[in-house]
């Protein structure tokens, strides 16, 4: 797992989607902070960490990040299990409120270095 503060590259994520799953990279963004974890098995384990670090649960979101579909707006997928969350409105594993996706995409395009 790798924390994001500052920039990744494009070429590194596809190295980390050959690595585990071929084409995709799991990340958890926290969108208080504006950062994120990438290349684990799990968004939970992501999600873990970036608990440790000191975010809070209401601003984690996982997604998947599908490098090689760079320049496309679908490289960005909404899909993690740590995304259901009834209790607060959202109630698929996606993220419902489109506020929330725009504010996903602006820290992710602000972190990866395309």
């Amino acid at each position: 797992m790798q924390l994001i503060k500052e920039k990744i590259s494009i070429e590194e994520l596809k190295k980390m989607a050959e690595k585990m799953y071929g084409e995709l990279v799991k990340a958890v963004v926290d969108i208080d902070k504006q950062i994120m974890v990438v290349d684990a098995e799990l968004h939970a384990d992501e999600e873990s960490l970036l608990l440790d670090e000191g975010s809070e649960q209401e601003h984690l979101w996982g997604i998947n990040l599908h490098p090689s579909k760079i320049p496309n707006e679908d490289w960005i997928e909404f899909d993690s299990m740590i995304n259901l969350r009834p209790s607060s409105g959202n109630r698929s594993r996606s993220v419902d409120n489109p506020e929330i996706r725009k504010k996903i995409i602006s820290i992710v395009n602000k972190l990866v270095n395309k």
